[in-house]
């Protein structure tokens, strides 16, 4: 399955420019050409077109009958097993296989931020984080997303209390470690593809935002929204080992000292996926430089 060869097949009418033809083609932000057009396929369908618009007003109306009901009564009742296995077989009947691929390499992509992160601060060892690479769907069973949320605040808060206790910041490095960054994928000829599969990553999205108010408590349903906002937090972390502004340029959801309304978690988590996606190709277009400059410098007589 080459999502690539949807664009490439694409003839362009020039008194009828197709507009994500145009992003397709357009390298101004370094992301993956695979995961590119994955996402701009996604969003080029009927279902994003027409279905999603309908859908998030009812989602966000969800979501305020969700915390008002557990505001009422304010059992402390969830379910993440409930939710996984819920998200997991909508995953599987009804979304499209592009839209598959890309939450399946979210996790991945993650997990490898965060260890360039650790790679290039030398002395500090994170613990309490749980590393990702989800390449089938059945991956997602074992709370997979949960999970996703809390390594990234552990991982915050673990770094920064051991360079707290050392009296340290993070530095720029002269010599930037990239082996966290590969090209590890998940396995796009596993996912299915029926009649069936035809909902686009971000009515996908929309549609399961509810369902993590509904089998979450308040409390975590809250955190797992807020921590769509650690984005930037994650970028200047990465800015300050290149000494470079550009990756918190490359972000969209901005510092959670200001949290957002969770009635727009479906959209953030959208923008969390791009933020990602620009991330990690930011530091795998970095780390084929580094290497074309090492293989350059060792071929000079």
């Amino acid at each position: 399955m080459n999502f690539q060869d949807f664009f490439r097949k694409m003839k362009h009418d020039p008194s009828d420019p197709d507009p994500w033809l145009a992003l397709y083609l357009d390298r101004s932000l370094p992301i993956d050409d695979k995961a590119k057009a994955a996402l701009l396929k996604s969003q080029r369908s009927f279902t994003r077109r027409v279905v999603m618009p309908i859908v998030r007003p009812f989602a966000r109306l969800s979501i305020s009958g969700i915390k008002l009901m557990k505001i009422l009564a304010p059992a402390s009742w969830q379910s993440p097993w409930l939710l996984h296995r819920s998200i997991y077989w909508g995953l599987r009947l009804f979304v499209t296989p592009e839209a598959n691929y890309l939450i399946l390499r979210h996790f991945t992509i993650g997990t490898e931020i965060l260890r360039f992160i650790e790679d290039n601060v030398p002395g500090i060892d994170i613990e309490t984080t749980t590393p990702l690479r989800t390449r089938r769907l059945e991956d997602l069973l074992d709370n997979t997303f949960t999970v996703h949320d809390l390594t990234f605040y552990n991982f915050i808060i673990e770094l920064n209390e051991k360079l707290r206790a050392a009296g340290r910041e993070i530095e720029p490095r002269s010599e930037i470690d990239y082996s966290a960054i590969t090209d590890d994928d998940a396995s796009v000829d596993d996912l299915p593809n029926t009649w069936l599969n035809v909902v686009d990553l971000q009515t996908a999205i929309e549609i399961y935002t509810p369902l993590y108010a509904l089998f979450l408590s308040d409390h975590h349903f809250w955190r797992a929204s807020n921590s769509l906002q650690l984005d930037e937090i994650i970028a200047l972390y990465v800015g300050k080992i290149l000494n470079d502004p550009l990756p918190v340029a490359l972000v969209h959801n901005h510092h959670p000292m200001v949290p957002r309304s969770t009635l727009e978690a479906g959209f953030r988590l959208t923008l969390h996926g791009l933020d990602s996606e620009t991330l990690h190709g930011h530091l795998k277009k970095l780390k084929a430089g580094a290497k074309s400059a090492a293989a350059r410098g060792s071929a000079a007589p």
